[in-house]
């Protein structure tokens, strides 16, 4: 059986407000506020974006589906959890500061920022679940015992799963910082001394300072390295690379694994919406613009996060005449994540996708 996806289409020149519009028809088309109850306390999953990056939602897409879930008689309230990396979203009290600088401070969105796993990544539970890899995963808890949820994704590749949206939402940004950890065990990128020329920008772009110089030459520290594949996005000479044969497999199911943890006690109370929008190389925790790789394509909404994963994938596939994704990074085939997030019962990869109108 397949599921539904409902997708709205906007263009380069679509401000803020109409895109707000877009997503406001797709939440009344697709019904969704059918899974809100009067008091429930409204988990709205999403990345704030990193300091220097301009791909991240943008706070005005959201004001008219605020106020469409709080008419409800409900509890909102904008969320993520910290990242393994030290940046500007590694600790709580850093973290909000720069959804405030992004412009989600209450002020601007009526409602409140929750940092998910507490100021020091404490703050999560061990969910029991039958996967391939884990038989628990570590989920935050702010997210965990929230009443309703509402996953809201912006697509971009990604350097170690190939595809970033709304199972990488999920599983990879619900989880403590030790789930992280977790899933990312088995990516360790090594350098080609014989191709390095010491140009120092992998040493620049490590967000955990886990690259020296060793005899004139980069040297990765993989007690130190979680990674996370900046420097191989980083290198110009191809002196960077990670046998990806079984560890971006290994890396994805694990994230798909997470993402069932996650809605494991509320699949009849999360929707999705994903962000076809200034869709970058990489993902929104890069620290600097990236220009978009595509024109603007829209907004899909859904029940089934594996089904609006598929159907933006497609339409990405569709707009560039090619699986863009592939050819950006074909070592890391993003299906992977797609079937064993099927496999474990989290969604369908077939879908009905309704176009609602331009």
């Amino acid at each position: 059986m397949s599921s539904k996806v409902w997708f709205a289409s906007v263009d380069n020149n679509s401000s803020e407000q109409v895109i707000a519009e877009k997503t406001f028809s797709l939440y009344q088309r697709a019904d969704m506020g059918k899974v809100l109850e009067e008091g429930d306390l409204v988990a709205l999953k999403m990345h704030f974006g990193e300091k220097g990056n301009t791909g991240y939602i943008k706070p005005g897409y959201l004001h008219d589906l605020i106020k469409a879930i709080k008419d409800c008689g409900t509890e909102p309230y904008l969320t993520d959890a910290n990242t393994l990396y030290r940046g500007e979203r590694a600790y709580s009290v850093d973290h909000l500061m720069q959804a405030y600088r992004h412009g989600f401070g209450p002020e601007n969105m009526g409602i409140p920022v929750i940092i998910a796993d507490g100021i020091r990544s404490k703050n999560y539970s061990e969910v029991a679940i039958k996967g391939k890899h884990f038989d628990s995963v570590k989920i935050a808890n702010d997210i965990l015992d929230s009443d309703a949820l509402f996953v809201l994704s912006h697509v971009t590749g990604h350097g170690s799963t190939g595809l970033g949206a709304a199972i990488k939402n999920l599983g990879m940004g619900c989880a403590s910082r030790s789930g992280k950890q977790n899933q990312h065990s088995d990516v360790k990128p090594n350098v080609d001394a014989s191709l390095c020329t010491a140009c120092g920008l992998c040493i620049l772009r490590c967000p955990v300072e886990a690259i020296s110089w060793v005899d004139d030459k980069a040297s990765i520290d993989h007690e130190i390295c979680y990674g996370c594949a900046e420097c191989i996005a980083a290198c110009r000479f191809g002196a960077i690379a990670v046998n990806w044969e079984g560890t971006s497999q290994a890396l994805q199911e694990k994230m798909a694994e997470y993402a069932l943890g996650v809605i494991e006690d509320k699949k009849d109370k999360t929707v999705y919406f994903t962000y076809l929008i200034h869709v970058t190389e990489n993902c929104d925790c890069v620290g600097r613009p990236q220009n978009p790789i595509i024109d603007d394509i829209g907004i899909l909404a859904s029940y089934d996060p594996v089904a609006i994963d598929q159907a933006a994938v497609d339409l990405l596939a569709k707009a560039a005449r090619k699986d863009l994704l592939q050819d950006l990074w074909p070592e890391n085939d993003y299906n992977l994540q797609l079937a064993h997030a099927e496999k474990l019962g989290i969604g369908t990869r077939k879908y009905e996708l309704i176009n609602i109108g331009s």
